[in-house]
């Protein structure tokens, strides 16, 4: 009896979200638009998520949804077994503060504040001393490779700099997710690349869990587990970046 209660816990401890019969809908004048209906999704702990499909789909509504940003019409959205559709702004915000780093295609720095300050930015949410932040700061741009940029403002900085400035503002906190919303969309292929290694360090060696939206099947093949959304529904169609390169290596 232990034994299976022990074996349930692990499995829910495995499942950070749970999307059920989620359905989301948009009134225009008299017009109801669906955007889905009756979704469900389930995200590992840990897990590197890409989501494609075509412009209109619902793929960055979905993203707001899961942070906390958007609410379903109707549905449940679980994390860690606990329902957060219902949570008041006060409790989302604190709750985004603890659990979500968020990282944008167009960086969305603050342009009058050094790179070490808009890094600094989701800690001045929390109850730290001044020397507690800097240290969490100084260790999030080294770990981007660029602690010599620090007292840089974002016009000093190329546009894959000032991407890696704001994947350092989502990591700061130590959040247990990432949610990044095209990445590189507005980056060259080279560059591109870097950052996505990158969000695959932070998932295989720091154990973020990443939800990425993005257009790019190349940026999707970093991901373990793909998914396409289109006309309201998943094509699951999850597989590992090697076990891809194999297959078109041998095409």
């Amino acid at each position: 009896m232990s034994d299976k209660n022990d074996l349930n816990e692990a499995v829910s401890h495995e499942q950070l979200f749970k999307l059920k019969n989620v359905s989301k809908k948009f009134t225009r004048g008299k017009e109801t638009i669906s955007i889905f209906e009756d979704l469900n999704l389930d995200i590992e702990k840990g897990d590197f998520v890409s989501i494609m499909g075509p412009s209109g789909s619902g793929k960055t509504t979905l993203l707001n949804m899961l942070g906390g940003v958007d609410q379903p019409s109707s549905g449940t959205i679980l994390f860690d077994g606990n329902p957060i559709e219902n949570l008041s702004e006060g409790a989302l915000a604190k709750w985004r503060a603890s659990h979500v780093g968020f990282i944008f295609q167009f960086y969305n720095l603050m342009p009058m504040l050094s790179a070490e300050k808009n890094v600094e930015l989701p800690l001045m949410l929390k109850k730290l001393s001044a020397k507690q932040r800097k240290k969490s700061v100084v260790t999030a741009l080294k770990l981007v490779g660029l602690e010599d940029r620090a007292k840089h403002l974002p016009r000093e900085l190329s546009g894959g700099q000032q991407q890696r400035v704001a994947i350092a503002r989502a990591i700061v906190s130590d959040p247990d997710l990432l949610f990044c919303d095209e990445p590189t969309g507005d980056l060259d292929r080279a560059t591109a690349t870097e950052i996505l290694e990158m969000l695959q360090l932070l998932n295989n060696d720091f154990g973020k869990t990443i939800v990425m939206v993005t257009h790019d099947p190349e940026a999707a093949k970093f991901a373990t587990t793909r998914l396409h959304l289109d006309k309201g529904t998943f094509e699951n169609q999850t597989a590992s970046a090697n076990e891809v390169n194999t297959e078109e290596g041998v095409l």
